[in-house]
């Protein structure tokens, strides 16, 4: 016996409604990535000058958060073009298509979605230590005067 399930038809405006979205969540990934794109430059500017290691330490955290923002961009970017061709689909009366599509379009957003909880959880733990590595300083930085 084989179950055939029959699902509602899906109105083109349903995926419509996702393309805005998708596009401000790429705005916001790309801004992610520019942010850590000049703090990258900027400690391996220090690097370059001090040798310290405890700044390579921070670069190679931060290369693992570039790699997940570029995981992150690239779901966000399949989600979209799902999106798109779910459209197409929908418009050209190709229901099943359509809904596939779609449907794959709102995984790829979530997979994107879990790229970026990671990453800020990631972002929130080095921010964390860099906190903590300043409360052991409680005094403050020393002012150079005697």
């Amino acid at each position: 016996m084989i179950i055939v399930m029959s699902f509602p038809d899906l109105p083109l405006s349903t995926p419509s409604l996702l393309f805005p979205a998708i596009s401000l969540i790429m705005l916001a990934y790309t801004n992610r990535f520019l942010g850590l794109a000049a703090v990258i430059r900027e400690l391996h500017s220090e690097w370059r000058s001090t040798g310290d290691p405890m700044v390579q330490a921070q670069i190679e955290s931060l290369r693992k958060r570039i790699r997940l923002i570029r995981n992150m961009q690239a779901m966000g970017v399949l989600s979209m073009i799902a999106c798109v061709v779910s459209m197409g689909c929908l418009f050209f009366g190709r229901q099943l298509g359509g809904q596939f599509t779609f449907v794959t379009s709102l995984v790829l957003m979530v997979i994107s979605l879990g790229y970026s909880f990671w990453e800020v959880a990631l972002s929130g733990r080095a921010l964390e230590i860099l906190l903590g590595k300043m409360g052991e300083g409680a005094a403050g930085p020393p002012t150079g005067q005697s």
